[in-house]
């Protein structure tokens, strides 16, 4: 009765299907001395889980805490050398701009006036080439038009 009964548990423990209590019993069975025959390689395989269930870990194990960079102090920082950077570049009222500057400055922009009303007069006679490309893409539906079954087969493979 005894060895059917085991039989009965190690098939549900091969299937996954046994409890805690039903593989107490099959432990406490392959750990005595008197195994039937057939089942003596069970008796290593449950052997092996007893003499795993004792074992402990002793080593210990150093663990490095890395110490965590504080961003606020970044954004801070960053803004501390903002402020002194913008403080020491701004400018001062020593320095005066000069009228030869203001001469060249005013010199320079009637220069930059002149090239663009040049290029403006330029791109105002060059306007009628948006129509001609226009007249060239409805050109193109007229392409379409020379190859009817073409067409036909193109909307029947859509």
């Amino acid at each position: 009765m005894v060895l059917n009964n085991i039989e009965d548990l190690l098939e549900k423990y091969e299937n996954g299907e046994t409890t805690l209590q039903e593989e107490a019993q099959l432990k406490t069975y392959f750990s005595q001395d008197t195994v039937a025959p057939h089942l003596e390689h069970y008796k290593t395989i449950f052997g092996y889980f007893m003499v795993n269930q004792q074992e402990t870990f002793t080593k210990d194990v150093p663990l490095n805490t890395k110490k965590q960079f504080n961003f606020k102090w970044l954004s801070v920082a960053a803004v501390a050398v903002l402020m002194v950077g913008i403080y020491f570049n701004l400018p001062s009222k020593e320095d005066n701009i000069t009228e030869a500057d203001r001469i060249a400055y005013n010199q320079a922009k009637s220069y930059l006036e002149l090239v663009s009303k040049t290029l403006n007069k330029g791109t105002a006679q060059v306007n009628y080439l948006g129509a001609l490309n226009k007249a060239g893409t409805q050109v193109d539906y007229l392409k379409e038009m020379e190859n009817p079954i073409g067409r036909i087969l193109k909307i029947n493979n859509q």
